[in-house]
């Protein structure tokens, strides 16, 4: 991933797999997300933003919590969990090597 100061909905979006509304979604849910904002309404993710929807994302998608569980979650453990980080080493392994299936 380029390291960049902001990134687009659409850019967030694809890094983590879901739609745009979702985000959207998540940002009504969430409190603690709070994505920049210009004049035009236009959302800029920071790094900080990128990670804590990543959290969101693998505890409601992966562990299958719901939106509450996942914010009692963020609430009582602010270090990231080391599932998640095995559990997104493993997608992009998978990734890798489905670009290697493809190029043989």
């Amino acid at each position: 991933m380029e390291t960049k100061l902001y990134y687009s909905i659409g850019e967030v979006a694809e890094m983590l797999g879901v739609n745009t509304s979702m985000l959207r979604f998540w940002e009504t849910e969430f409190k603690d997300l709070r994505p920049v904002k210009n004049k035009k309404g236009t959302r800029s993710y920071t790094q900080q933003d990128i990670e804590l929807l990543r959290r969101i994302h693998y505890l409601t998608k992966e562990c299958g919590l719901t939106l509450d569980g996942a914010r009692q979650q963020l609430k009582n453990d602010k270090a990231p969990d080391k599932n998640m980080q095995v559990v997104d080493t493993l997608k992009e392994l998978k990734k890798f090597l489905i670009q290697v299936k493809q190029n043989l």
